[in-house]
């Protein structure tokens, strides 16, 4: 096998990343990726690799990125004192306590504790890509267990939930308070809506390639709609969602559902994620050292009841620490569905976003090359 063709540049003592990273993507012949690395708030990796067409500032379609992005959202509505998170998420929305939801919390909510994964009946594609439609199903339904007794991966609503609340509370959604509080201050090539005038670097995501085994699996595994995962992956609506189909749509890349419809490049991730924990671009932190530590860290402990990993939520963002071992317990980000994942690790100072434009086996939560970069990315952070 050839090795692939990589571009970019990576800072002095940082060659292993280069070496591993390239590593991990000729692994998959013709796959388009990206890694963007900050530490202590300066850029240090900066690498690229892909078919014609594919570069550094391309934007990918980059599924549950996107939560990442809302709740940092979120954290600074708490931080400035403006939603509280151990108030009923019924004082700021009203409509929400119908079905016995009265009682639910903020916090409940952004930890995925709500039982709120989906709809009876599920959803129709076009709602999917709507927050606003999503929020006022959702604002009728009957939670799937016990609120705050458990947690579960509420997948494509939980950024439509979290917006619903900010509405509310600001006047705008979270999209729009994300530009002009995050991307447009740092310049951020990461999008909740995707400008028409970017649509020329859009570079669509394609399906996985599963070997004859992993197919088989596949086939072997059928998502039963009426689990607690197809309602949270909308197969109780008669057919799982086509996720190829989602990310690639125009609608969903225009409005930017908070859950599931981010698109952007490496380069904007890892920087937004380095703005949560340094100056950059002259700018003071985002976060303060307190925000970080309410809402990074482990929420819940036990098995998430949809997609059945453990302790990996924190208040709107997940837990990476627990994948990746190099990484510090307040770490914070989210991953996405084609194996891609970006965080912030306050630990070693690092700011990290490796996105891929393909779906890889098993790739929900972070594909399994991220360990080895990552692992190597700390090693020289920290060097």
């Amino acid at each position: 096998m050839s090795t692939a063709e990589v571009h970019g540049h990576v800072s002095p003592g940082y060659e292993k990343v280069r070496d591993e990273f390239t590593a991990a993507v000729t692994a998959e012949e013709g796959l388009g990726a990206q890694l963007s690395v900050y530490a202590k708030g300066r850029p240090v990796v900066d690498l690229w690799t892909g078919p014609p067409g594919v570069d550094g500032d391309s934007l990918f379609p980059n599924y549950s990125s996107a939560k990442g992005a809302a709740h940092l959202v979120a954290a600074l509505l708490v931080q400035d004192g403006v939603i509280a998170l151990d108030a009923p998420v019924a004082r700021y929305w009203p409509e929400f306590a119908a079905e016995g939801k009265e009682r639910i919390t903020f916090r409940e909510l952004i930890a995925h504790r709500a039982g709120l994964i989906g709809v009876d009946g599920g959803f129709a594609f076009d709602e999917l890509a709507d927050d606003r439609r999503i929020a006022e199903r959702l604002a009728g339904q009957k939670p799937f267990w016990e609120p705050g007794t458990a947690y579960g991966y509420h997948g494509f609503v939980i950024g439509a939930l979290t917006g619903e609340v900010v509405r509310r509370v600001t006047g705008k959604s979270i999209q729009e308070l994300y530009s002009e509080r995050i991307r447009v201050p740092y310049g951020l090539d990461y999008h909740l809506g995707l400008p028409e005038a970017l649509e020329p670097r859009f570079v669509p995501v394609e399906a996985m390639r599963p070997t004859p085994e992993q197919a088989a699996e596949l086939a072997a595994h059928p998502l039963d709609p009426d689990s607690l995962r197809g309602i949270a992956f909308n197969a109780n609506s008669g057919e799982a969602v086509d996720r190829v189909a989602f990310g690639n749509s125009p609608l969903v890349r225009r409005l930017g559902p908070a859950s599931s419809g981010g698109v952007g490049n490496a380069r904007g991730l890892a920087k937004m994620y380095a703005a949560t924990l340094h100056r950059v671009d002259g700018l003071d932190p985002l976060l303060r050292p307190e925000t970080v530590a309410e809402f990074a860290g482990v929420s819940m402990e036990g098995v998430d009841l949809v997609d059945g990993q453990s302790g990996h939520f924190g208040l709107g963002f997940e837990v990476p620490s627990r994948r990746y071992g190099s990484l510090g317990d307040d770490a914070f980000g989210h991953s996405g569905a084609t194996g891609s994942t970006s965080f912030a690790d306050p630990a070693s100072g690092v700011a990290y976003s490796y996105l891929r434009n393909r779906f890889v086996f098993g790739g929900g939560g972070g594909s399994p090359e991220n360990r080895p970069i990552i692992a190597a990315v700390v090693e020289a952070a920290t060097a």
